[in-house]
């Protein structure tokens, strides 16, 4: 896999090589060991394209997204590190509030997921994530809780185990991050890392600048 590091004030090697949470933090969270930990980048690669950049620990690329809410306002494709489609995601029509859907590569058939904003201002929950096309409440998977504007965020299944969190990047050589370099960290026996991925992107969609 080829490495891209991105132009920047910082390198993407700083951006990474931050201080690990404890790993018995990490075991008490999630009940597994086996966590992925990915530094997102909010900008794309490709100059005069909004979207995400997203790397490993070793710095390698994972994920991008270069077209994101480019000519088609209701629709992005997030992409593997050569460019080929892993997911679409596109807006609902029809629906009650804001919601979208998750399909499988390129196709429009059967979604992998629905994504619902929350609209109980007194609840927690910023959204819910549900199996398919169906939103029902009772059909729920995931529920989402935080802060995305000041990227603290958790995800939880639905026995309440910690499956996913967007956390702040730590100072790193005297080197402040803002809000648009941040950690993804992903407990893959519990959700796959492309939809983890998927949800950090709809919680801009829906909570961050690029809300409308």
């Amino acid at each position: 896999m080829t490495k891209v590091f991105p132009n920047a004030s910082f390198t993407i090697g700083d951006a990474i090589s931050e201080k690990q949470p404890p790993q018995n933090k990490l075991l008490s969270a999630g009940e597994t060991s086996e966590e992925t930990i990915l530094t997102v980048w909010k900008k794309s690669l490709l100059f005069n394209c909004n979207g995400f950049t997203v790397f490993d620990s070793k710095g390698d690329l994972v994920f991008r997204v270069d077209n994101y809410m480019e000519g088609n306002k209701g629709e992005i494709l997030l992409m593997d590190a050569s460019g080929n489609p892993l997911l679409t995601i596109r807006r609902k029509k029809m629906s009650l509030g804001d919601s979208w859907l998750v399909y499988e590569g390129e196709s429009m058939v059967k979604p992998r997921l629905c994504v619902k904003k929350s609209v109980n201002i007194l609840s927690k929950c910023l959204a819910y994530v549900s199996s398919g096309n169906n939103n029902s409440r009772k059909n729920i998977m995931y529920e989402i809780e935080g802060s995305y504007s000041q990227r603290n965020c958790a995800v939880f299944d639905d026995k309440r185990r910690l499956v996913a969190e967007i956390k702040r990047k730590e100072a790193v050589g005297g080197v402040a991050f803002g809000t648009d370099v941040f950690r993804l960290i992903v407990w893959p026996g519990h959700i796959t890392t492309d939809s983890a991925m998927a949800l950090l992107i709809l919680l801009d969609q829906m909570f961050g600048s690029s809300r409308r």
